[in-house]
């Protein structure tokens, strides 16, 4: 993933610590420390603290003995399921890997954490010890697609955090992408698009309306274009770089996607495995084959990042392997070094003026409309 200015990135001789849940995932602490051997192979100045079972983790630890100067265990003697509760979580998750994860994020010991469990749970622990960000409304998860455009990826948030958004809310997700945008994936001036069931302007509820105008009055302040109203079939095309919506239509979204991968995948196996011809067809496409499949392999882009915290978190996704395991904690080390935190923070609250600033040009439009703070990233 390309990073952001190198001018805020850290220092050449710096070390980034990531922290680390190895428990919670759908294949287990062993999928997490092999993802973290091959994370740490590709970044010589990563660091991590592992956190899980002491017992489980370190015979799985002593099969990569180049991690031993690099990670440090720490033990926890609880896990949170998948099938626990959120608000039981925040009341009685003390002690387990995925509390003592967030909190060394917290304590100041590390720049992110990277969590393969259950989502909820780890939203709710995040906002309990990290807290939202002053001015932030809802905190929204962001996710990154593919494109037709060989190594662009858009973003697209919210990606389940809160089912609801106003158009406050919409216009802080607007900012946050677009922060994520520029200092993540390098993209200058990013294009953002508000995801309604159709681009004419009187199609869609009026809450995405009266978002609509808050983005057109707010491009200035949020240093993006906006090319409004977009439908479910740009969130893979080029014509955006940050795809806007509420948490239920991003989820459902995410899940469509996921879902139709795998379904070509499939499909494609078995056509190409159907007769000898196909078979023989496929070994002289063997070369364009392995391009594709790392173009739409969902584990090269895991990682949903918790956007409007007062700390970097990454969700990998419950059944990732190794490879997506990998690309999370690569995604977290990116973020951290680059110090996305501290320039995602004055986004927010350039976007709460941005949009004060809007609601009274839209009052009173003879003095047009507010530009609110600018702030340099």
């Amino acid at each position: 993933m390309a990073t952001g200015p190198e001018s805020a990135s850290a220092t050449a001789s710096e070390r980034v610590v990531i922290s680390v849940d190895a428990m919670g995932g759908d294949r287990g602490p062993a999928a997490v420390v092999a993802g973290l051997a091959d994370s740490i192979a590709q970044h010589p100045r990563l660091d991590v603290i592992l956190h899980g079972d002491e017992a489980t983790l370190r015979p799985l630890l002593a099969r990569h003995p180049e991690l031993a100067s690099r990670v440090t265990l720490r033990h926890a003697d609880r896990v949170v399921t998948m099938e626990d509760k959120p608000a039981q979580v925040m009341r009685h998750g003390q002690g387990t890997s995925m509390w003592s994860t967030i909190d060394a994020v917290k304590d100041g010991e590390a720049a992110a954490a990277v969590s393969c469990g259950n989502t909820g749970a780890l939203m709710a622990v995040s906002m309990l010890r990290l807290r939202k960000l002053p001015g932030l409304n809802r905190p929204a998860i962001a996710s990154l697609f593919p494109t037709p455009t060989p190594g662009k990826l858009n973003v697209m948030l919210d990606m389940g955090a809160d089912v609801k958004a106003d158009p406050t809310d919409l216009l802080q997700y607007a900012f946050m992408g677009a922060s994520y945008a520029r200092n993540g994936l390098a993209i200058a001036r990013p294009r953002v698009g508000l995801l309604n069931v159709g681009t004419e302007e009187h199609k869609g509820r009026p809450e995405l309306h009266d978002a609509h105008a808050l983005l057109g009055r707010s491009t200035e302040a949020g240093s993006f274009d906006y090319v409004g109203f977009i439908e479910g079939t740009d969130i893979l095309s080029d014509r955006v770089d940050v795809i806007v919506t509420d948490g239920f239509t991003g989820n459902v979204a995410l899940k469509a996607i996921e879902g139709t991968a795998r379904l070509v995948g499939d499909l494609l196996r078995q056509t190409l495995t159907s007769t000898l011809l196909a078979k023989l067809g496929a070994l002289l496409a063997r070369g364009a084959l392995k391009r594709l499949q790392m173009r739409i392999d969902p584990r090269r882009v895991n990682g949903g990042v918790f956007l409007g915290l007062n700390g970097t978190v990454v969700k990998s996704h419950g059944s990732a392997d190794a490879t997506g395991i990998a690309a999370a904690i690569g995604l977290a080390y990116q973020l951290a070094q680059v110090r996305f935190l501290e320039r995602l923070a004055a986004r927010v609250a350039s976007a709460e003026a941005a949009g004060q600033d809007a609601r009274v040009g839209a009052d009173r439009p003879e003095t047009g409309p507010g530009t609110g703070g600018n702030p340099s990233e």
